[in-house]
């Protein structure tokens, strides 16, 4: 190549996490952005000779076509590309590494050195955050009854749900997935140390993008029977230091709202608890378009590359 910059392809460059990171890879000057024109963006031909130029390809595409581009990707050998893909595809295959790098002291090296880097879930990034370090201090058992619910951004929808929020008259607010076989549901259980599968309900909201993810729980049923600050202490400890993750107080209110965190790879976590009724709820703030989605997916392409951290 003639630049000793390393070369970044974004395959499926046109949707919302793509875009999202095309846009904040074009403030990092530290790499060279490669690109299809429009009519070749589908073509595997095409799409397998840039991945040959590349350092690291980015897919942002189905799972489906995920799962086709690595395999086009493995077809060059030597040639192929280091691999982040921001769809589910992957993310609990034991062959790919989880891309969340705040959930053990390990993970950023991990990443860095692995060819094949999963991004992980919006909605499991506040989850597996939240409830992983108390798994591991053993505040919270791995088959504690654990119910999770979730608000998010229509923008992480995709185009459907987005051209209708986008319309006059779109929906004001929508629980979804009440089969309750939703896709990230694997990846919350696997990374967050639980052995029983969690209630997870997701929902959206009439509003572009943020996140929150909640999780009630009853201190009287935990082991030692802890108290709202011994959680939020083993939150503190797990995430001291974390450039990224925020272990708050609270906001001198009873309400918290999604978007705070817009335009941010910031992932914020609360304890609310009463301790007279003996009970807590965990939460955790979040950009759906960035921490969860096209911020981390930078952050991880940053390690991969090893480049300096970068904005949070």
């Amino acid at each position: 190549m003639a630049s000793n910059q390393p070369s970044v392809f974004i395959d499926g460059e046109a949707g919302t996490t793509g875009l999202g990171i095309r846009k904040r890879l074009e403030m990092v000057p530290e790499i060279v952005l490669r690109s299809l024109p429009a009519a070749q963006r589908k073509d595997p031909s095409a799409r397998q000779d840039i991945m040959a130029e590349s350092d690291l390809a980015v897919l942002c595409l189905p799972d489906d076509a995920a799962r086709e581009a690595v395999a086009l990707a493995g077809a060059l050998g030597n040639d192929a590309p280091k691999l982040l893909d921001a769809s589910t595809a992957h993310r609990v295959d034991p062959e790919w590494i989880y891309g969340f790098p705040e959930m053990s002291p390990d993970q950023p090296g991990k990443i860095a050195k692995s060819a094949q880097v999963a991004n992980p879930g919006c909605y499991p990034t506040g989850a597996i955050g939240l409830l992983r370090p108390l798994v591991q201090a053993g505040l919270v058992p791995p088959d504690y009854p654990i119910s999770i619910s979730a608000v998010s951004g229509y923008s992480g929808g995709g185009r459907s749900m987005i051209e209708a929020h986008d319309r006059a008259g779109g929906p004001a607010f929508e629980l979804y997935a009440l089969g309750l076989e939703h896709k990230h549901v694997p990846e919350i259980e696997r990374f967050a140390g639980l052995s029983r599968r969690p209630i997870f309900m997701p929902s959206v909201g009439h509003f572009h993008q943020g996140m929150l993810v909640s999780v009630p729980l009853y201190l009287d049923d935990l082991p030692g029977r802890p108290s709202g600050t011994d959680l939020r202490e083993a939150l503190r400890a797990f995430y001291k230091g974390s450039e990224h993750v925020t272990v708050a107080v609270g906001n001198g209110s009873d309400k918290l709202e999604p978007e705070a965190l817009n335009g941010t790879n910031r992932l914020e976590l609360y304890v609310w608890a009463n301790e007279q009724r003996r009970q807590t709820v965990l939460v955790a703030r979040l950009d759906s378009l960035g921490k969860g989605a096209s911020g981390a997916a930078v952050q991880n392409l940053r390690l991969m590359l090893d480049l300096d951290p970068g904005p949070s």
